[in-house]
């Protein structure tokens, strides 16, 4: 820590309230991160909590503004009221809010301070996790990519210009949400620190700078608290602050006993029950026992414990969100999906355990819930044929020179497709290898597709045959930016290191950015498109409302409405269909287009009053396109 004192006056000046030895941060000084001047209403009060001096348990569900349209949020949030919730908790995502450095957005889909006081007015206390790591199988675990663009950049951790680019998101997140704190008349009664970090390393000196930032930004006003896996309590959470407990169902009675045993005597706050789980490309669709997690939630309820349910409602991955896993099963992107088999579904809609967990809540917490709003019908489309085409090739940008590939934080590009060109020579078969690969690679000579390269299934080379010098073109995507583990650190995305044919590295690349922001809304045609093609067609909707797109007719690629980027599809499974919100449609005419890697002729896409699910493709291994 010395280099850190004597090198970063700016976070030394900032971090008011901690005290440096240029050596050691002195911890649980501030007791629940609050000042005698402007203390939380939310207080422990020995074994539980008090909300103005009056007994109170949490018993909230996690909703995140951005997986949900904002015309939907009141919605969501009424329906979470109605299943007898007093509170919703909810991560905010950097890489949303700064798409560059020291550029702001909280306007629109990204207003989460209007998601906040729209809890508040359904009656909703709100639990707020403003990261600044989020996880939440979000792209890069909520950082935004250019972040990277540092090479000697180390995510998560005390390096001073890591430090420096948090402190001045959360100071500027503080001027949107530390108003709307309950000791400020608003709905924000509690901020966690950090974010399972005891599942991410055991420096406990980085995790108080992360709470001194967090005071600095204001958040001076509410019960500040760590959450961690119930085997690594020690590890992520700090003296003088509540800890609280995440676990899935079936493990409620353990962790919580490991609690109890390593916080003896303080509340027991459940601060993630994962009542359902996500779905990896090319993996089998995840639901959940239902009854065993009734059973659990009722359990805990019963002993006056506060819970928050990972998910209420999980919503939908817009855009381009999706993270990654990247663990002893390799790398595993995210479908765009969230559904998360919450209780209420991708499309906000009840399911059956919602009921059931509306009876357990009211019954163990001795309230009558408001009456669960109604939900409109699931509206089919007719099928929208896709006439009129592009090819990728004609909407190239103008390249950038390199003598070597780039990633795409390093020519600012944070999502999307990627294409790397150069030039190749041979006389015969060889062995095309790329160092490393971020995450999906379609490979071409002279426009021909010769084969894949997958980061899912380990593939870094493939066999080629070259004639004389052709054109070699490397169109790679990036598939979702894994979000948990140290990996993050290394998540840069595109091609990585160097590319080598027979073993001699090629040079001398063309690199074009393909962020499709928007895409492209000129050129289309009705001639015959093959390889990457865009897609453009409009269809009639005489009464707007919730649909399922069904992708099954389409290989890989995404979609937009109306310029809202839906998500991903691609033909591994499990998933074969994008929700398509109501909000985002209008009466009369709608446009719609559509980027499929494979191409083609004959392709639909129709509406779908339900989500289509399949079983996934088997992993197979590398295949041209001859």
């Amino acid at each position: 820590m010395e280099g850190f004192c004597q090198t970063v006056p700016f976070l030394r000046s900032i971090l008011a309230g901690i005290i440096l030895t240029c050596g050691v941060f002195q911890t649980g000084l501030i007791v629940h991160g609050q000042t005698p001047a402007n203390s939380s209403p939310l207080m422990v009060v020995g074994n539980g909590f008090e909300l103005n001096g009056k007994p109170f348990r949490i018993v909230s569900g996690e909703m995140e503004y951005a997986r949900i349209p904002r015309a939907d949020w009141r919605d969501r949030l009424r329906k979470a009221r109605a299943m007898g919730l007093n509170a919703v908790t909810v991560y905010v995502f950097w890489n949303l809010h700064e798409p560059r450095p020291g550029v702001y957005d909280f306007s629109g889909q990204n207003d989460v301070a209007e998601y906040v006081r729209e809890a508040q007015q359904e009656g909703l206390y709100v639990i707020l996790r403003p990261g600044p790591y989020v996880c939440a199988e979000w792209d890069l675990g909520g950082y935004p990519a250019w972040l990277l663009k540092d090479h000697t950049m180390e995510l998560r951790s005390a390096q001073p210009q890591f430090m420096q680019a948090a402190a001045r998101w959360l100071d500027r997140l503080g001027q949107e949400l530390a108003p709307l704190q309950a000791s400020r008349g608003g709905p924000i009664l509690a901020v966690q620190v950090e974010n399972e970090y005891g599942s991410f390393g055991n420096d406990h000196a980085y995790v108080e700078q992360m709470h001194q930032l967090l005071l600095h930004a204001g958040f001076t006003g509410s019960l500040l608290y760590t959450a961690d896996g119930a085997d690594v309590l020690s590890r992520g959470s700090l003296p003088g602050l509540l800890a609280a407990v995440d676990f899935g169902t079936g493990d409620a009675a353990r962790s919580i006993e490991l609690l109890k045993k390593f916080r003896p005597g303080a509340p027991v706050f459940v601060a993630e029950y994962w009542d359902g789980w996500f779905d990896h490309w090319g993996e089998k669709h995840h639901t959940l026992d239902a009854a065993t997690q009734e059973t659990e939630i009722q359990s805990i309820l019963s002993q006056g414990a506060s819970i928050s349910l990972y998910m209420e409602h999980g919503g939908t991955s817009f855009g381009w969100m999706n993270g990654a896993n990247n663990d002893n099963n390799g790398y595993q992107p995210d479908v765009s999906s969230y559904d998360y088999d919450a209780p209420l579904d991708e499309s906000g809609r009840p399911r059956p355990k919602y009921f059931r967990l509306r009876e357990i809540i009211a019954e163990e917490t001795h309230t009558t819930p408001p009456p669960v709003p109604s939900s409109a019908p699931l509206i089919t489309l007719a099928p929208i044929k896709l006439e009129r085409s592009l090819s990728l090739w004609n909407t190239l940008p103008r390249p950038i020179p390199s003598s070597d590939p780039l990633s795409m934080e390093d020519v600012d590009q944070a999502w999307g497709y990627i294409l790397y060109r150069t030039q190749i020579s041979g006389s015969g078969p060889g062995t095309l290898a790329v160092q490393e690969l971020h995450s999906y690679a379609r490979v071409y000579l002279e426009g021909k597709l010769v084969g894949t390269l997958d980061r899912r299934l380990g593939q870094l080379s493939l066999p080629v045959t070259v004639s004389g010098k052709q054109r070699l073109d490397i169109l790679v995507e990036n598939s979702g930016r894994v979000n948990f583990t140290p990996a993050i650190r290394g998540e840069r995305a595109g091609i990585l290191g160097e590319v080598t044919f027979a073993g001699v590295p090629l040079t001398g690349w063309e690199i074009y950015r393909l962020p499709f922001v928007p895409p492209p809304d000129r050129g289309y045609s009705r001639l015959p498109c093959s390889g990457p093609c865009l897609y453009r067609a409009e269809f009639s909707v005489d009464h707007p409302g919730d649909t399922f797109l069904n992708t099954q007719r389409l290989s890989k690629g995404v979609i937009w409405v109306n310029g809202h980027l839906l998500g991903r599809f691609w033909n591994v499974g499990p998933m074969g269909s994008l929700f398509l919100p109501g909000a985002w449609l209008q009466t009369g005419r709608n446009q719609i287009t559509v980027l499929d890697l494979d191409g083609g002729s004959n392709l639909f896409i129709e509406g779908q009053d339900h989500p289509t699910i399949f079983d996934p493709q088997p992993k197979h291994s590398n295949e041209s396109g001859e």
